[in-house]
């Protein structure tokens, strides 16, 4: 899996422009239907926009990727929206800048500026963060290894999940791909062998936020 940047929550932003109103608003999608749903629900709020122009991309493949200027000039809406999810590798994200026309013309520069200065301080304000390829490891252990494996998660870049109580202790141990086998050293290490993990597949790990461009 190749490293990609994700919101972590759905993003808004408002400016104003020489009377014109520009509304952004950016989240996560999963697919070309849930952007094409996302849009819905925007015409629905705000019907009578002058424009609702988007860009979303799903999958980082750009079979799946589009953009819209919604009457705006050709390439001053939709195109600057979209680059701004490929040029910052953001992907499963779609972006809706909804316009309220203020009578003032702001010509095909301004328009650009206009879209991508809303574009990007709403996805400033969803939070994205980097992924990192990583595996999940099935964990079964007593509950004086579990409190030495928490430790050790906290010092590193591993997260303890679905944490069952019982006579001893279930997590899905998260882990970044580059530290899988240190990983297994240290549960087969640290528990003598007794813990064995079960590999859960490949996963994408959330990092640290990241600054756009």
């Amino acid at each position: 899996m190749p490293n990609e940047s994700r919101l972590t929550t759905e993003g808004n932003s408002r400016i104003e422009i020489k009377k014109s109103i520009f509304i952004g608003h950016c989240a996560y999608v999963a697919s070309p239907a849930e952007a094409a749903d996302f849009i819905a629900k925007e015409r629905k709020q705000y019907p009578d926009a002058r424009h609702i122009c988007y860009a979303w991309r799903t999958g980082g493949d750009s079979a799946n990727q589009k953009s819209s200027d919604d009457g705006e000039p050709s390439g001053t809406a939709g195109q600057p929206l979209l680059a701004l999810l490929t040029d910052n590798d953001l992907n499963n994200t779609i972006i809706c800048v909804t316009r309220y026309f203020g009578g003032i013309l702001l010509g095909k520069g301004g328009l650009m500026r206009a879209y991508r200065e809303s574009g990007l301080k709403a996805l400033s304000d969803g939070r994205p963060v980097e992924m990192t390829a990583g595996r999940k490891l099935s964990v079964s252990c007593d509950y004086a290894f579990y409190e030495k494996l928490s430790r050790k998660a906290s010092l590193s870049s591993w997260a303890c999940e679905d944490i069952s109580y019982g006579s001893g202790v279930s997590l899905t141990l998260l882990v970044p791909q580059s530290d899988v086998g240190a990983a297994e050293t240290f549960l087969a290490d640290e528990s003598c062998g007794k813990v064995v993990p079960e590999d859960g597949g490949e996963i994408m790990i959330a990092g640290g936020e990241i600054a756009l461009n």
